[in-house]
């Protein structure tokens, strides 16, 4: 903990407490939750970012979108746009944000919407004469104006909330408290050799309730980068001289998987909108050289100067499997729920 953060440790204190009220006046009525009559699953995390949550709605899209109607609704952090926007034709990720416009660029077949009241976003996607019949809500495990019928809590192997404190002294949004309202803990970015001793130890920290299941997934790097309309080998671009881009969270895993000792490695602020001469300055940098960048960044990137030469390096959640916390379980779990929800009741407040 840095000296800073030690001096700010009183202010921690006070956020700690403004939330910890904010959620008993949620829990106790006071200020209304609302429901709503179809599953609505929540994917979020007690902490500020980078503990994989798009490659979790990703990994959700994929299981149920085969065999329901699917709706994924976002706040479309930084985009440029206000209120309820529902992905079309003319979006792009100014409009949407990146994150949603990745999916609605991966997923042809769901809506995606982005609206910072959550509530007025599913009253919006039931107001569609093709209405959603599971709706998926990133990161909005703060957000209790709505009650999900499912809460799907995740956090990082490296930066477990258990060991965590509340901002500003810590990365906590409220507190560690607020892990009882999950329905699922999964831990992320595990290695692909955790041992079962390990899992164990991570048991111990968390204190998972007894109706809340506990998984652990790692990050699965795929064997292909992409362009627009073309794709290499991994195994062809790792010895090439490169530049590699990422705007995201945590970049290191990124960086190492496909670095080697000529490549530029450039970093930039989480969801970096790229000004032109940042862009330029990729550019000079690059020269004739492959740029490769996150996913996520690709998408604010791809119609830049840069196109002809810029890759992406997919990724998807997988689970570290174990008897007890096997993807398999996981899957049952979530088709279990959508498949017999009837708690969602519309505007029913409690």
């Amino acid at each position: 903990m840095n000296l800073l953060r030690k001096i700010l440790f009183p202010f921690a204190i006070l956020y700690g407490i403004v939330t910890s009220i904010r959620n008993l006046f949620f829990d106790i009525g006071i200020l209304k939750s609302y429901t709503f009559d179809l599953p609505v699953i929540a994917v979020g995390n007690l902490s500020v970012g980078g503990t994989g949550k798009t490659p979790q709605i990703e990994y959700l899209i994929r299981l149920l979108s085969q065999n329901y109607r699917i709706a994924t609704l976002s706040r479309g952090y930084k985009r440029k746009s206000e209120g309820f926007v529902l992905a079309d034709a003319h979006s792009n990720a100014a409009i949407l944000g990146d994150e949603p416009f990745q999916f609605f660029q991966k997923f042809k077949n769901i809506q995606v919407a982005v609206d910072a009241n959550r509530k007025n976003g599913i009253e919006q996607l039931l107001s569609q004469s093709e209405k959603p019949e599971v709706i998926l809500l990133d990161d909005a495990f703060q957000h209790r104006k709505v009650k999900a019928g499912f809460y799907i809590l995740l956090t990082a192997y490296g930066d477990l909330y258990a060991n965590d404190r509340m901002l500003p002294t810590g990365n906590l949004r409220e507190s560690r408290v607020g892990a009882k309202r999950a329905s699922i803990i999964i831990v992320t970015k595990c290695p692909k050799t955790l041992s079962l001793e390990e899992q164990h130890q991570i048991r111990i920290k968390l204190k998972p309730k007894t109706n809340q299941e506990l998984y652990f997934t790692t990050i699965e790097y795929d064997d292909f980068v992409y362009a627009e309309n073309k794709k290499l080998a991994i195994n062809e671009v790792l010895n090439q001289e490169k530049v590699l881009i990422a705007g995201i969270a945590k970049p290191e895993p990124f960086f190492n998987y496909l670095k080697n000792p000529s490549d530029a490695c450039l970093t930039f602020p989480d969801h970096h909108h790229f000004a032109e001469d940042e862009i330029s300055a990729i550019k000079n940098k690059a020269q004739n050289k492959i740029i490769i960048t996150t996913e996520k960044d690709f998408v604010r990137l791809k119609d830049s100067v840069l196109a002809s030469q810029l890759y992406y390096l997919p990724i998807r959640s997988s689970f570290v499997s174990s008897p007890e916390t096997s993807g398999e379980n996981f899957d049952k779990t979530i088709l279990n729920y959508v498949g017999t929800s009837t708690r969602n009741r519309s505007f029913y407040s409690f």
